[in-house]
């Protein structure tokens, strides 16, 4: 059976095995759902949204939340705290400014001047939360942008549609964030391909097996505006105030949930392969860095990736891991 619908300026898409007596509709309505429910409490994108409410109120003042973005919220800070604000989910006046957000779409130089000069304040560090009364409290003056983690929160909450359905065998994915619950039907892992991190082009760098896990990427090459000469893409460094660049093209990460996966490759992205590597070797990270060489690509992996082998013989991961 394969599902699957419009969320996020994007799509999601469900491929899974048919339970007997299953109503197909009726799943795709329930998995529908979910996702709109992240986006209706999560999008930067959207006014009326719970993450907009947060973003909008004063500081010290707190805001009555629902408990899903508040369980965002809580492992948001958790992996801002353990990768020293290298994911750091209070960049959305940095992601306005360089045209990547719902304000304006290409960069502006005052506001990127006044995002740099104000002092920036991490998210773990300048938000408070009250998880037992549901609620939120902004220490500091912070615009929230959950586009790091809550895809991959999506993901995680099909997979506990799926299950609620009964359904042991299923990929669900979200544009780059993709999960496995179980294996295929005949007991094979789920064969899903990895990008190749090139502009302009849709080709496949490899292939991950995928069986009770799930994997995230981010990268430099599909969101990006052209400066002058320079590439900026879209994933932005809180600490200095600035897009990324380090010349790491991707960062794929494997994770128990989607949520952790899509999270921590945002933060390895930034870390870079310096910091990033030590940071992951620390954690037990399980991860694949494609970097920018002298006119190649070259891997560094860990876990899994230390010894992974590439196959192109599958489509590309992100435009439809099902066909």
């Amino acid at each position: 059976m394969h599902l699957h619908g419009p969320t996020m300026g994007t799509r999601w898409s469900v491929r899974c095995d048919a339970v007997p007596d299953q109503d197909s509709r009726l799943l795709h309505a329930a998995l529908q759902a979910a996702v709109e429910q992240v986006d209706a409490q999560m999008s930067p994108w959207k006014p009326g949204s719970d993450l907009m409410r947060l973003n909008r109120a004063p500081v010290d003042a707190w805001v009555d939340l629902p408990a899903e973005i508040l369980h965002v919220l809580t492992r948001a800070l958790e992996i801002s705290r353990l990768s020293a604000g290298a994911f750091d989910p209070a960049v959305g006046a940095l992601v306005d400014a360089w045209g990547f957000g719902a304000v304006r779409d290409a960069p502006d130089a005052q506001a990127i001047r006044a995002a740099h000069d104000y002092p920036h304040c991490l998210a773990h560090q300048g938000l408070e939360l009250d998880v037992a009364t549901g609620r939120a409290c902004k220490r500091a003056r912070l615009q929230m942008d959950l586009c790091g983690i809550a895809k991959g929160y999506a993901v995680d909450r099909m997979v506990a549609v799926l299950q609620k359905h009964g359904i042991r065998h299923a990929l669900a994915a979200l544009d780059g964030e993709l999960c496995a619950l179980g294996s295929q039907v005949d007991g094979q892992p789920w064969a899903v391909a990895l990008e190749s991190p090139q502009t302009g082009r849709r080709a496949a760098h490899g292939v991950i097996e995928l069986q009770d896990l799930a994997v995230a990427t981010s990268g430099d090459y599909r969101r990006f505006v052209q400066v002058g000469d320079a590439h900026v893409a879209h994933t932005m460094d809180g600490r200095h105030a600035a897009p990324v660049h380090n010349g790491v093209a991707s960062v794929t990460v494997l994770a128990r949930t989607c949520m952790d996966a899509d999270a921590w490759a945002t933060a390895l992205l930034v870390a870079g392969p310096g910091e990033g590597l030590a940071l992951a070797q620390r954690l037990g990270l399980e991860v694949l860095w494609l970097l920018r060489g002298e006119g190649a690509l070259v891997e560094t992996g860990l876990g899994r990736f230390r010894s992974a082998r590439t196959d192109l013989s599958l489509q590309v991961a992100g435009a439809d891991p099902f066909s």
